[in-house]
């Protein structure tokens, strides 16, 4: 499980020992991995004395809320100037799992004028921050994965908690759909078994993730599927658009349709689902989430259509424009793929 070169295990833990206030990022609309490694990072960080804030664009579903530490968390859209100034002084900026500094939005400016040497952390593919170390593979399942790697050649597993192990398998669990997808190789495993000897109890982590829902998220889901979904048969594809009335209807909070995009996969053969969402404050913004399957790999497709990028075949993006637009860019899109699909 060796993840850093000898120079980079010495140049990391030298800028660690050196540091004085530490500041440890993840992306926007930060989701189980995000929340998982970087509460993991800085609890590790902690148990070697450091000052460690994390510093989030914005607020996790309420599903990670419960995550050991999460009520530290600062968020960026809820305190702006506490957040900025906590960047600004660091000495230390740890970047995990995004690739490009864009993707934390409105706290990007902060951190580029930052004066802290920056570290990343991440598995997506095609890091473009500019960092001292960049720690990246995207073979791996999770940045928390990697977490608990960089962690171990450090420190050994003595290093972690009982809550750092927590945090961890719950990074690894959502990024892999229960350890459904991206978890083939054996390493995963042994890791599970390592987090395992921390005393954590898998099943209360998986049921506090994945059955959390309130009726009126039930019904949500179920209205989506039922009423939304648009299903290209011929090429094996599907869209769903979901408006702001919709949200208020079913008084939706955040992460109440977590996973939708993955349900029309289920669908023999089936190779592509989109997902479309407003904002429910901004006009004219839409939230696109792309998953594939079966050969097909949506990340190209959400590079060219939807502003996006992300895993082969977990990606993302935004579209600038009306629901409706964004229905006609998707279908756009399924047929621009028509031969990769089909």
């Amino acid at each position: 499980m060796i993840l850093l070169a000898e120079n980079e295990k010495d140049l990391l833990a030298t800028t660690i020992a050196s540091a004085n206030k530490i500041v440890i990022t993840a992306h926007k609309s930060p989701d189980g991995d995000a929340v998982g490694s970087t509460l993991a990072w800085r609890l590790y960080l902690e148990s070697l004395a450091k000052d460690v804030t994390v510093v989030l664009p914005d607020a996790a579903p309420d599903f990670l809320h419960w995550l050991p530490g999460y009520d530290n968390i600062i968020t960026f859209d809820k305190h702006k100037e506490k957040a900025s100034q906590v960047i600004s002084e660091a000495d230390m900026i740890f970047c995990l799992d995004y690739n490009e500094l864009s993707r934390t939005e409105d706290m990007q400016a902060v951190i580029e004028k930052a004066k802290a040497q920056r570290v990343v952390i991440d598995h997506h593919v095609g890091v473009t921050i500019d960092a001292l170390l960049t720690i990246s593979h995207p073979e791996a399942t999770s940045t928390s994965e990697l977490v608990f790697k960089t962690i171990c050649q450090l420190s050994g597993t003595k290093a972690i908690s009982h809550d750092t192990a927590v945090c961890i398998y719950c990074g690894m669990m959502t990024d892999t759909g229960g350890f459904t997808f991206n978890s083939s190789d054996p390493d995963v495993y042994l890791i599970i078994s390592e987090l395992l000897k921390k005393k954590i109890n898998k099943d209360i982590i998986y049921n506090r993730v994945f059955h959390n829902y309130s009726p009126s998220a039930l019904r949500f889901r179920s209205y989506i599927i039922l009423k939304k979904l648009n299903i290209v048969e011929t090429l094996h594809a599907s869209y769903y658009a979901v408006t702001k009335k919709e949200m208020k209807e079913f008084n939706f909070i955040k992460g109440d349709l977590e996973g939708v995009v993955n349900v029309p996969l289920t669908m023999k053969g089936h190779k592509l689902s989109i997902s479309l969402r407003e904002d429910r404050d901004k006009p004219n913004l839409v939230y696109v989430s792309l998953r594939s399957s079966c050969g097909f790999h949506c990340r190209q497709m959400a590079a060219e259509y939807f502003n996006g990028g992300g895993h082969e075949d977990a990606a993302g993006g935004r579209l600038l424009c009306s629901i409706e637009e964004a229905e006609k860019t998707a279908l756009k899109a399924i047929l621009a793929y028509k031969d990769q699909l089909e």
